[in-house]
């Protein structure tokens, strides 16, 4: 089975290039999609140099749009999802692709050893992780980590909501349809906000993303898969 890499950036020049070497050393993989999504700064040219499809949005619609755009641009069985400031360690992500590729699991998700520093207060995780919970009976220790490896058969299930409510939005739509979750162990580290207000506010809005995720799930008024924006151009 191919497995294609879905980069989603936003102003991520400082990190794109090292990001792209490290998940070109992983011999699984044969293709990569970077989607630049509306940077204003040298993110798209600097993928460019390292030989890679660029998919270019005119303007900053998400997160959760960059990674639809990223699929529909995508040919491979299965797909590996990398955050563009991941840098060098994104070579430790070939262990999400061993269970998928062995048929063990169909969606694969990467567990982060604790954050050195503080943090927030728990509040968005514990949502996360209740709301998970509360709709499909599954536990994550990890609800909001946005490595992840899924088959091609499972993401068509997906509406991918916009916003920071994508992952969880995704782990509960493969949960529902059937399809397998596991969590793998991997050593990484997210970049972190710590107790500062830059961090508070970004804690903010992903609670606010993640309760609305949740609940059009309750309702069953999911987010609609859509076309892609107006604005995106295909680089080579």
């Amino acid at each position: 089975m191919k497995v294609g890499v879905v980069i989603p950036a936003y102003n991520e020049a400082d990190r794109i290039r090292q990001t792209i070497r490290a998940v070109r050393t992983l011999p699984e993989i044969v293709e990569i999609v970077v989607v630049d999504d509306g940077s204003d700064d040298e993110t798209a040219s600097l993928a460019l140099r390292e030989g890679v499809r660029v998919v270019w949005h005119q303007h900053n619609y998400g997160k959760g749009q960059a990674l639809k755009s990223g699929i529909q641009s995508i040919q491979s069985d299965i797909l590996l999802f990398v955050d563009a400031d991941m840098g060098e360690q994104a070579s430790e992500l070939s262990s999400l692709l061993k269970p998928i590729l062995a048929g063990q699991t169909d969606l694969a998700i990467a567990v982060f050893p604790p954050a050195k520093g503080k943090q927030g207060f728990g509040l968005v995780k514990g949502l996360a992780r209740w709301g998970i919970h509360r709709l499909t009976g599954f536990t994550p220790l990890a609800p909001l980590s946005g490595q992840r490896a899924v088959t091609k058969e499972a993401i068509r299930h997906i509406s991918l909501a916009d916003g920071y409510g994508v992952e969880v939005g995704m782990t509960v739509d493969v949960l529902l349809a059937g399809y397998r979750v596991a969590e793998i162990p991997v050593a990484m580290q997210n970049r972190e906000y710590g107790r500062t207000l830059r961090g508070f506010l970004h804690r903010g809005r992903q609670f606010l993303h993640i309760a609305r995720v949740l609940l059009e799930r309750w309702t069953g008024r999911k987010h609609p898969a859509g076309e892609l924006q107006d604005g995106m151009e295909m680089k080579e």
